[in-house]
């Protein structure tokens, strides 16, 4: 008994998975048929698909990408050649102790730096030569006044962008900018706004933590113009870094510069006075004037050895301001692009076919997933129906 219910239940199982597997057929043949059946919405939307991808790869905009590659080097650590100058900062109630121990700046930093609204203000205010105007003109000048948006830039500009385009109008007419006392303070009009907005998409730095390297890149609607703005960003970016760094070394340099002018001041005095008592009391061997050309002379040696000290602090000083200067080593400098980087139309039409048939199969099955749906509802409808009138 126990064998002949083991051979059932295998049979039951044999049929279960044979019925599974008959019913999974029946599907995909109902699928295949749903979608030859629907065969004309699908073309039909992928006909649209291509379309639109043909007009949009044809009205973007060409764009040209320049990437420069660079190596920071970090700078000396050490403050040991500065140490003395600690006491006498102190004297002056001038900290120099903090960040004293070779502060640098991470590279990490860099993009921010790039991002940032002052060096945008700077670059949007730089002339470049460009196709648009005989002389060179900003980028300010060429984004406000020079160019235009294209068909696409106004259909988005017109239906997503609509929004903002009124509520910029609005503000326009009821906000007026203060020009109060706020010279202090960094103030972008709504123009620059916009063109530091712009440029902060044409412009990137990418950082590579395997290889130590930073990657600049620029992309622009021109050739030239966009490795004019690379290799002016890659200079702009070596002095915003070489600034913060030698901020420290160069308020030590000012101090000890100040110092001995000081005591260099005060040394010659003092010469000046030691050589002309001695002048004046020469055949004199009083002990009141002996007593005061010692006083002169101790006077005299105890401000040469400051004076002296401080010349050596000084070069110091300057010393560790040429070290504390970094330097980005260029791997890659900057090259005038031959090719376009944007738009890329063979992969735009693609992506669009794809959309289009993704859009027609979703559309035949989303039908029949209504009608299945509508049909349930009529089904209860009617089974509602014969039980209220049984």
């Amino acid at each position: 008994m126990n064998g002949y219910s083991s051979m059932t239940t295998n049979q039951e199982q044999q049929a279960i998975k044979k019925s599974s597997s008959q019913e999974d057929e029946i599907d995909l043949i109902a699928l295949s048929k749903d979608l030859w059946v629907g065969r004309k919405t699908i073309i039909k939307w992928v006909l649209g698909g291509i379309l639109i991808g043909l007009f949009i790869a044809l009205l973007s905009p060409k764009e040209f990408t320049v990437t420069s590659t660079m190596v920071p080097q970090s700078a000396q650590s050490g403050s040991g050649s500065m140490g003395g100058l600690s006491s006498l900062a102190a004297m002056a109630g001038v900290n120099l102790s903090a960040g004293n121990g070779g502060e640098s700046l991470s590279p990490m930093v860099y993009p921010k730096i790039v991002q940032s609204a002052p060096f945008l203000l700077e670059l949007m205010n730089t002339p470049f030569q460009m196709e648009e105007a005989s002389q060179p003109i900003s980028l300010y000048t060429y984004y406000t006044e020079y160019k235009k948006p294209g068909v696409l830039g106004a259909i988005k500009k017109y239906t997503i962008g609509l929004p903002g385009v009124i509520l910029k109008a609005i503000r326009k007419s009821s906000e007026e900018i203060s020009t109060g006392d706020t010279n202090s303070l960094l103030r972008l009009s709504p123009e620059q706004h916009e063109v530091a907005k712009t440029l902060r998409e044409k412009l990137s730095l990418n950082i590579d933590d395997k290889e130590g390297t930073i990657a600049l890149s620029v992309s622009l609607h021109n050739a030239g113009l966009t490795a004019q703005v690379a290799d002016k960003a890659q200079q702009m970016l070596q002095r915003y870094i070489t600034t913060y760094r030698i901020q420290k070394a160069q308020e030590q340099l000012g101090f000890v510069q100040a110092r001995y002018e000081e005591k260099k001041a005060e040394f010659m005095g003092i010469q000046d006075k030691l050589a002309l008592f001695r002048d004046r009391n020469k055949n004199v061997s009083s002990a009141i004037a002996q007593t005061e050309e010692q006083r002169l002379q101790s006077e005299y040696n105890m401000t040469f050895s400051v004076y002296s000290e401080l010349a050596k602090q000084l070069e110091q000083a300057q010393i560790k301001v040429k070290e504390d200067t970094p330097v980005l080593t260029i791997i890659e400098p900057v090259q005038v692009p031959l090719e376009k980087s944007s738009p890329n139309r063979p992969m735009i039409i693609i992506i669009w076919t794809f959309l289009g048939g993704i859009i027609g199969v979703s559309t035949i099955f989303g039908k029949q997933f209504l009608a299945t749906i509508r049909q349930r509802w009529q089904e209860e409808d009617m089974t509602e129906e014969l039980q209220t009138k049984s």
